[in-house]
């Protein structure tokens, strides 16, 4: 599984390597970020803080697909039992939309996405899925600021635990 996860990466990180023709907009995207944000459930709630990256290709007109790994890790000292206090890895795939047309110099680009989210500390844990939005400013043609908006959602309880952050980050 994890051969599969890392070939996942490399395969959206690079895509846009093997392009032959400029297209008018960015086909391939890059990104790190950082997450404040916290678990919310009926029996607990803690801060937490997310740190990941990852990659997205545009397939068709606004329409992505993309991957992305990273630590979410509680944050002071008590932790919430939904992250066992250590921390966990999640690593998502997603499909995503990017509203091209929004503005007109196309520098503010919105997106939604969705997707898988796989869950593990040393082995493979959950799946579970996810959803948000947010949007690109591009300060130039190949780097720009994302801020987003995240919910990864645990459906494995009683009441599903929600992971919610605030994602700011650069992409390239």
């Amino acid at each position: 599984m994890r051969r599969f996860t890392l070939l996942v990466i490399s395969l959206v990180l690079f895509a846009g390597i093997a392009q032959a023709q400029e297209f008018g907009e960015k086909r391939a995207i890059g990104f790190l970020f950082v997450a404040p944000g916290g678990v919310a459930s009926n029996r607990d709630s803690s801060p937490t803080m997310h740190f990941g990256g990852g990659g997205e290709y545009l397939i068709y007109k606004g329409l992505g697909a993309g991957a992305e790994i990273g630590a979410l890790l509680p944050v002071g000292g008590s932790g919430c039992s939904c992250t066992t206090g250590k921390g966990i890895g999640l690593f998502s795939s997603n499909a995503s939309y990017h509203f091209l047309n929004a503005s007109q110099n196309r520098k503010l680009v919105p997106f939604v996405t969705a997707g898988y989210t796989g869950a593990f500390q040393s082995e493979w844990g959950e799946s579970w899925f996810n959803f948000g939005g947010g949007a690109d400013y591009w300060f130039r043609e190949r780097a720009g600021l994302r801020v987003e908006f995240r919910d990864h959602v645990d459906p494995h309880h009683d009441e599903p635990i929600h992971f919610l952050e605030a994602r700011v980050g650069f992409v390239w």
